[in-house]
């Protein structure tokens, strides 16, 4: 990096666009993440009643760094959950393309980089939490070889990639909860990286790394050679934990299960909102650098009118120098004076000298400056083309959510329909009892009739017999 000049230590403008355009989150703070036994519910805030839950009591349900951090939790107890059921029930040792595995480390980045503080540099501010993680190994001497194996790592070039390669080594060594107990306990070395309302700080971090003790029920096997996990897109894959509703067949739970789909569809249409919201402001980011790339140019270009003028007036007093000289040598009598104006050239070509060097310092600062910000629109073009693709996802997730919800009522229409034949056959079946009752009770008054015929036969043919004896 080349030497910053006073004026760069302050933000400019730009820098704080830049800034603003680089920061990530997924948390939309009008949501609120509950576990309702093994599926994610995703709820307005406005459509539910914060009633008192088993999260910590001293949070303030209104208050979005509260929500945030639930948020984290919740997430990374269904994560955790989730890969632990997946990798016993698979029965093998995990790799770094098992899909659960994958999106445990996104939560858990998320997680760590809630509340960081910002570092400001000349391209802006940054947030890394790998200098948090550089703690334990001051606390645990053993935690040494991961922070080694980290540091020489061959393709490793940020601090966010250094964090996801030590994660990824303290899940294999099965020290990832003690590691983070280790931490978590010392708040005051902690406060130095994060901000006194973040996870890290507070007691979900505490929950989370309680947690993490049951992965030491798996083994992981994950090769970090070739894995690119500088440039690597953190976007938490809601799919794998949205409630499936096309297991129950009871019209209550059907209803419940599209309140439920209908819920998680409202949070998806808002989170892609929010994503486009942040695409539209990067394009304006990008726009306002070219024009301020622009401006820069066309400095340059004056810079460089000004140095090939300076240039000739060097040249000018050279000569001018020279011709001084020479009428030296031809005026003796004139020396003096000669050299006095001889002395005033020396000075004014010392003069353009030190004018010169400052304007070509001055050019070296602004080819800096434009360096610098062309990599800054390369990283925000980057961040925009991860932008696109997780919007993209979303899309489809967006879709699968709403065929589902389809299939979901063409199966209660078609249970309503099931449901009225059923009630035209019960219909039919008490019309037909009510006329095989009828029928019962004409039998019964035949049946009577036919006994009294054949009592009064018994009783003639009694008085025939007594007349014939």
């Amino acid at each position: 990096m080349a030497d910053v000049t006073p004026q760069a230590d302050a933000p400019t403008p730009t820098t704080d666009k830049i800034t603003q355009a680089a920061r990530e989150t997924i948390y939309l703070c009008n949501f609120r993440v509950s576990v309702d036994g093994e599926w994610l519910c995703l709820r307005e805030l406005n459509d539910i009643s914060l009633t008192p839950d088993p999260e910590p009591a001293h949070e303030d349900p209104k208050d979005p760094i509260a929500i945030e951090r639930l948020n984290l939790m919740n997430m990374a107890k269904l994560s955790i959950k989730g890969l632990i059921e997946s990798a016993l029930n698979l029965g093998r040792t995990l790799d770094s393309d098992y899909a659960p595995l994958q999106q445990f480390f996104v939560v858990m980045e998320h997680c760590l980089k809630h509340g960081l503080k910002t570092k400001k540099t000349f391209l802006g501010q940054n947030k890394s939490f790998w200098g948090a993680l550089e703690l334990v190994e001051k606390l645990t001497p053993e935690a040494g070889e991961i922070t080694a194996s980290v540091k020489d790592l061959p393709g490793l070039k940020t601090p966010l990639g250094r964090g996801r390669a030590w994660l990824r080594l303290a899940l294999m060594q099965k020290k990832l909860s003690d590691y983070m107990k280790t931490i978590i306990n010392r708040k005051d070395l902690l406060s130095e990286f994060y901000e006194a309302n973040a996870l890290m700080m507070e007691e979900e971090g505490a929950v989370i790394a309680g947690l993490l003790v049951g992965l030491n029920v798996i083994d992981a096997n994950l090769c970090m050679k070739g894995e690119d996990l500088d440039s690597q897109v953190g976007v938490i894959d809601f799919s794998m934990y949205l409630k499936d509703g096309g297991h129950s067949s009871k019209t209550v739970e059907g209803d419940g299960q599209i309140t439920a789909i209908l819920d998680q569809k409202n949070y998806v249409e808002e989170l892609n909102r929010h994503l486009s919201a942040s695409v539209n402001n990067l394009q304006a980011k990008v726009d306002t650098m070219e024009k301020s790339n622009t401006k820069l140019t066309e400095e340059l270009a004056v810079a460089n009118n000004r140095i090939i003028t300076l240039q000739e007036d060097v040249e000018r007093v050279k000569e001018e120098s020279s011709y001084q000289s020479s009428r030296k040598a031809s005026r003796s009598g004139d020396g003096l004076a000669d050299g006095q104006v001889l002395g005033e050239a020396r000075k004014q070509l010392k003069e353009e000298t030190l004018l010169r060097l400052d304007v070509e310092k001055e050019l070296e600062v602004q080819i800096g400056m434009k360096q610098e910000m062309e990599l800054s629109m390369k990283m925000l073009e980057t961040d925009m083309c991860e932008k696109q693709d997780a919007l993209v996802e979303l899309r489809q997730q967006l879709d699968d959510l709403r065929t589902l919800n389809l299939q979901l009522a063409q199966k209660s229409q078609s249970s309503e329909v099931s449901a009225k034949q059923k009630s035209e056959v019960i219909s039919r079946l008490e019309e037909k009892t009510n006329q095989m009752a009828g029928t019962i009770k004409q039998l019964e008054i035949s049946e009577e009739d036919c006994v009294k015929q054949a009592r009064s036969l018994s009783s003639n043919a009694e008085k025939l017999l007594q007349k014939q004896q």
